[in-house]
């Protein structure tokens, strides 16, 4: 999407800290109790995570984050569009940046957990068009029926 810029942020801003807290709202909201895995702040702020910021001018318009789980393999993290952005390709802009941040880094895998409700099919659908498969589960995750975990062998 023309006009967009992807920033490194340190998360001190007042409109991320605000779109991060919708997000970990919204994922409480439409995960039930105990299968939601949406990182707070102060998870974010830990050095094996980078979060990126995607701005339209002065308008913050969605963010992610990439989490390095070991040496060569990492977990795509906390990608939210805000409402006002939605359908813009925002999301896609994104997570084409940290799939390629990835490869740089010389990631061999992108794994991912997200919800299987309708809520998450937009998401999902964006996942499988770049490449991303269902898989087995990863980390710390527990199985569930209202989760799947998706990867890519970069």
């Amino acid at each position: 999407m023309a006009g967009l810029s992807i920033k490194t942020d340190d998360l001190s801003g007042d409109q991320i800290r605000a779109l991060l807290a919708f997000h970990v709202s919204g994922m409480l909201e439409q995960s039930p109790p105990g299968t939601c895995y949406a990182l707070d702040l102060s998870e974010l702020q830990v050095p094996e995570i980078t979060v990126w910021s995607v701005w339209d001018g002065d308008d913050l318009a969605g963010c992610g984050a990439l989490k390095e789980i070991e040496p060569g393999w990492g977990e795509v993290k906390s990608m939210r569009t805000a409402t006002a952005h939605l359908r813009k390709g925002v999301a896609a802009a994104l997570l084409d940046h940290i799939i390629a941040t990835a490869k740089s880094r010389g990631y061999t895998r992108l794994s991912l957990e997200t919800g299987t409700s309708a809520d998450y099919d937009p998401a999902t659908a964006l996942y499988k068009k770049r490449g991303f498969t269902n898989g087995g589960i990863f980390g710390d995750y527990t199985p569930s029926p209202h989760n799947q975990f998706l990867h890519l062998d970069l």
